[in-house]
């Protein structure tokens, strides 16, 4: 393994280089911006110079970190770390030439960085703009650090004191431009590391075997990059693939279990009574690739992604709401009627659980905890009529003590049931919501954190149902479906559900296989940008706020955080209707720019526009 190569910024008296010279495996490149001759007159910097000289550390004078590929040639530029300490652009510069500095700097450090190289910036106590700044600054007063280092690639990922004390012969010095110190009480070190870079797309598509034909539809485009991402595969370390597993070993030590995801489509067909046409995902097949109502039925299913278009602008081919006619095929929203197919068709055995598992996509408004996309996993269980209740007991126990037994990140689950009532469904989240659309729910599985986890109180994670349809039997089918990245996102500490479909490796790494652990974010106080948007619904149309919101998720790759009404009002006269929404862009794993959530909201206008048919104001 060769030396860790470390480069030193903007050097006043050379002693904070003095302190890392001499540690093992480690090369120092030491620089300043001023000549040799004026570097020296500071107070110690020439006795520093000399250690550095004489450990076999590099000292340059009169660098620029605003063009630091100048200094280095390309097989020099490979810097695992760099330290700009106190940064400043002398005398009275104010906050903006400060930030203009830093957006060089950072541009510059990008050039000469190592692929998984880090970035240090130490601030005096206010100036980053970041919560950990305490007091923190007003926003317009600090130097932003966060949002001008996305402009370059990079995230924040660790932030820490500056203790100057415990760095053996540090003195700073530099005070505006002179050879005085300055109070660094309270200063910070900022850790920035690189971004994986936005993404840019538009659908592509995927190819499904069904039966003895192959059929290929266009993905919408908030789904390409989820489609086939195979979580629940045998091998994953994904903390999704993790709760699952546990929760199957639990079980089967209360059931006989068979697992059946092997026969499980992607395409479902016709109409889902009681769900909404617009929170479905519906797909347009070419004609001649369309499989007759016999090749629908259950078999073996493959999802292949073959083909990605990378462009940024595109369209998804849904077929408008209320054009839906019993041929049309639609993603599947759930794994009920995979387990209704199941009891109907009678290939089921009494007291044994069968088990179903998989990706389900639903259209919905942007929240926290609201995904287009996530795992199930659906239990199926006949028992005999009378005997339900305790039944249905003695399955949440079990998932309550399997889930209380993976707590090895130190949140304690709440598990608890709730009876289905009007008054409580409009209480519990959308997921709960969207499954009241599927049918009567008996239960709510929900959970609580012990300390306090990231998604709101007593998160539906699940819910319960038990049909009687088959006539003239004893048997009740007794349903239990459970949303595993939201058991995921509590038991792991996660906040944002966009997270377990990072494509940062960084993210996956920290889940060993078979285990949970609680996430540490590497990308801290991302910056957040408010874009208001208005326009003129024509006379007599609804609004489909959901579309809105789908059209905001592909457009944006998932950086919209944040849809709120801000005004409505219609026109005499002609009856139009006007919106006023306020969008918040905000990325939580990725470097997102003041510019790049401008790009992406001129982007959204033009496709508001050709796709909602609404005139802009």
């Amino acid at each position: 393994m060769g030396l860790r190569r470390v480069l030193l910024l903007g050097e006043g008296n050379f002693s904070f280089a003095a302190s890392l010279c001499g540690a093992e495996g480690t090369h120092v490149v030491a620089t300043c911006y001023e000549s040799e001759e004026d570097a020296s007159r500071r107070g110690g910097a020439a006795r520093s110079i000399r250690r550095l000289r004489e450990s076999g550390a590099e000292v340059v004078f009169s660098v620029d970190c605003t063009k630091l590929k100048d200094y280095f040639s390309p097989e020099e530029r490979q810097f695992d770390c760099i330290y700009f300490n106190f940064p400043h652009c002398g005398r009275k510069a104010g906050v903006v030439k400060n930030r203009e500095l830093l957006a060089h700097f950072f541009r510059s450090s990008a050039e000469v960085l190592a692929e998984e190289g880090e970035v240090h910036v130490a601030l005096c106590n206010g100036q980053g703009g970041t919560p950990a700044d305490q007091p923190r600054r007003e926003w317009h007063n600090s130097w932003q650090i966060v949002a001008v280092a996305a402009g370059a690639g990079f995230i924040l990922s660790s932030v820490h004191p500056f203790n100057a004390e415990t760095i053996h012969g540090y003195k700073c010095t530099g005070y505006r431009s002179q050879d005085k110190s300055f109070c660094v009480d309270g200063a910070l070190n900022h850790i920035f590391t690189r971004s994986t870079p936005l993404r840019c797309f538009t659908p592509g598509s995927c190819k499904i075997q069904l039966e003895s034909q192959k059929v290929s539809f266009q993905v919408p485009q908030v789904l390409v990059d989820k489609i086939n991402r195979g979580f629940l595969e045998p091998n994953s370390n994904h903390p999704v693939q993790t709760v699952k597993e546990e929760l199957t070993a639990g079980l089967s030590q209360a059931f006989p279990l068979q697992d059946t995801d092997s026969c499980l489509s992607l395409l479902h067909q016709g109409r889902l009574d009681g769900v909404c046409p617009s929170n479905i995902f519906w797909i347009a097949l070419s004609p001649e690739e369309t499989p007759s109502a016999e090749e629908m039925s259950p078999g073996p299913a493959q999802a292949v992604l073959f083909s990605r278009v990378d462009f940024c602008q595109g369209t998804e081919k849904n077929v408008p709401d209320g054009c839906h006619s019993p041929e049309q095929f639609y993603l599947r929203p759930s794994l009920l009627p995979h387990a209704q197919a199941i009891m109907r068709e009678g290939a089921f055995l009494p007291g044994t659980l069968y088990l179903l598992s998989g990706p389900v996509f639903r259209k919905c408004r942007i929240t926290p905890h609201t995904m287009p996309v996530f795992h199930e996993v659906l239990t199926v269980f006949a028992v005999n009529r009378g005997t339900e209740s305790s039944c249905v007991q003695m399955l949440v126990n079990n998932i309550t003590t399997t889930l209380h037994s993976l707590h090895q990140t130190g949140i304690k689950p709440n598990i608890n049931l709730q009876e289905s009532t009007s008054s409580e469904t409009t209480e519990l989240n959308d997921f709960a919501a969207f499954e009241s659309q599927l049918g009567k729910i008996q239960y709510f599985i929900c959970m609580e954190t012990d300390p306090p986890g990231s998604c709101e109180k007593g998160s539906c994670v699940g819910v319960i149902r038990t049909s009687h349809e088959l006539v003239g039997s004893e048997l009740v089918f007794v349903f239990a479906s459970l949303n595993l990245d939201l058991l995921a996102m509590l038991l792991c500490g996660i906040s944002d559900w966009r997270m377990l479909w990072t494509p940062d490796t960084r993210f996956l790494r920290q889940f060993p296989r078979g285990e949970l652990r609680l996430f540490k974010s590497f990308s801290l106080y991302p910056p957040s940008y408010v874009h208001d948007v208005s326009f003129w619904v024509p006379e007599g149309e609804q609004f489909d706020e959901v579309a809105f919101h789908t059209l905001a998720r592909g457009v944006s790759g998932e950086m919209v955080v944040s849809i709120q009404l801000r005004d409505s009002f219609q026109q005499a006269g002609t009856g139009q209707r006007s919106l006023c929404y306020r969008l918040t862009f905000q990325s939580c794993d990725r470097a997102l720019s003041c510019r790049g959530a401008a790009e992406m909201q001129l982007r959204l206008r033009q496709e508001i526009q050709r796709q909602l048919g609404v005139t802009l104001r």
